[in-house]
């Protein structure tokens, strides 16, 4: 069964900024807090094809999810593959607000988790935490 989860936040600072922050996927577990580390597995470390394994862990539950960047569209939108024991799509979205001196930031997840994990359950989890973490990206602007 896919769970599908979004979260969003306006963000103190143009999408340019925003996205320059973004585009850093290696510095994502700064500010995810489920993330404990980022590893490369691909030659790049930008743009569609990026691949990344991401060591997560919520509560005693640690597993790592292989990521592939698969939507790269600079200040606008990026889009990833979940390919592991975790799949689905996601994509962080980014709009102008506040007349361009900020910006709208929107997580949107579908995932299939498996029933051991919590399953749909589980997704009321991350929204918690992925809310935080957008929360958190927008502390690194203020």
């Amino acid at each position: 069964m896919r769970s599908r989860i979004r979260v969003s936040v306006e963000v103190p600072a143009p999408p340019e900024a925003v996205w320059d922050d973004l585009a850093d996927i290696g510095s994502h577990a700064e500010w995810m807090a489920d993330a404990e580390s980022i590893t490369f597995t691909s030659d790049t470390r930008h743009g569609i094809g990026t691949a990344f394994d991401c060591l997560t862990r919520v509560g005693p539950i640690r597993l790592t999810d292989q990521m592939e960047i698969t939507e790269w569209q600079p200040a606008e939108a990026m889009g990833v593959r979940h390919v592991g024991l975790v799949t689905g799509t996601g994509r962080f979205v980014l709009r102008p607000a506040a007349g361009g001196s900020a910006t709208e930031i929107t997580w949107d997840e579908t995932l299939a988790l498996p029933w051991w994990l919590g399953g749909p359950a589980a997704a009321l989890v991350l929204r918690l935490i992925w809310r935080r973490n957008l929360r958190r990206l927008r502390a690194r602007f203020s």
